[in-house]
């Protein structure tokens, strides 16, 4: 069983306020796009198996590793070998391990024909990482919680155009992007904002992260500024950095 996975962007990204338990309550919305993709591979075998191609981790600390042991554990399915092949630039906010997360557990459940359903397998995916969960209906949807409360977005921005792209050598941490953080309430709601027309975006739909990262890497401030120079309608970095992406009218 061959399929592939596709990268998410954040259009909007607001750190609402730190909680209790150490994690940040925020709001976004994730959006699907068709850019880079990854490939993944799982058939069944004699003894569980895992390669990666283009990651420098520990292949058993891979998610779909992780996906694997969560469904043996649960519902007590064999042994499988999994291949992925990366193509999603890696710490880049695009999410490519969760959406490899998430399709490995849509694989191996059509694999095992556990019948798990929808809802189900979102429930075990936000177990295994705050955003893998939107990978499985994998359409526009509101995250708020730590990002693994989703709701249907009903935004449809088919007519426009995206490009994405990475600074060269820019790799981002999560802690990194989050020790610059101050969180707060949006001067305006980001649900309120993205009911405005797209040329009307730029300042009011705001990605908090940019504050903490750009003035480290002004290289990445730089790709965004060309974003708009190069006539983006609206441009960002997604999640914590580091790749970029602009929205541009299709007939440019």
């Amino acid at each position: 069983m061959i399929a592939l996975a596709y990268p998410k962007i954040n259009i909007g990204l607001n750190v609402l306020r730190k909680r209790e338990d150490g994690y940040h309550d925020l709001e976004t919305l994730f959006y699907p796009v068709d850019a880079w993709k990854d490939e993944l591979e799982i058939t069944r075998s004699d003894a569980f198996q895992i390669s990666v191609e283009g990651a420098d981790w520990n292949p058993l600390d891979d998610l779909t590793a992780k996906a694997w042991r969560l469904l043996r554990d649960e519902y007590g399915i064999g042994p499988v070998s999994i291949r992925v092949k990366k193509g999603i630039p890696v710490g880049a906010g695009l999410g490519g391990g969760s959406s490899d997360c998430a399709l490995a557990l849509k694989m191996m459940d059509r694999l095992f024909e556990l019948n798990l359903g929808t809802a189900r397998l979102e429930q075990l995916a936000g177990r295994l990482g705050s955003d893998c969960a939107f990978f499985i209906r994998n359409i526009p949807q509101w995250g708020s919680g730590r990002g693994e409360i989703l709701t249907p977005a009903s935004i449809d921005l088919s007519g426009h155009e995206f490009r994405l792209a990475i600074p060269e050598g820019s790799h981002i941490s999560t802690a990194e992007a989050y020790r610059g953080i101050h969180p707060h309430t949006p001067a305006i709601p980001l649900r309120e904002a993205l009911t405005l027309p797209v040329s009307q975006w730029e300042g009011r739909v705001i990605n908090d992260f940019e504050k903490s990262v750009f003035p480290a890497h002004p290289e990445i401030q730089a790709l965004k500024d060309r974003m708009y120079e190069d006539g983006a309608l609206y441009a960002s970095m997604t999640g914590s950095g580091s790749a970029v992406y602009g929205i541009f009218n299709k007939d440019r």
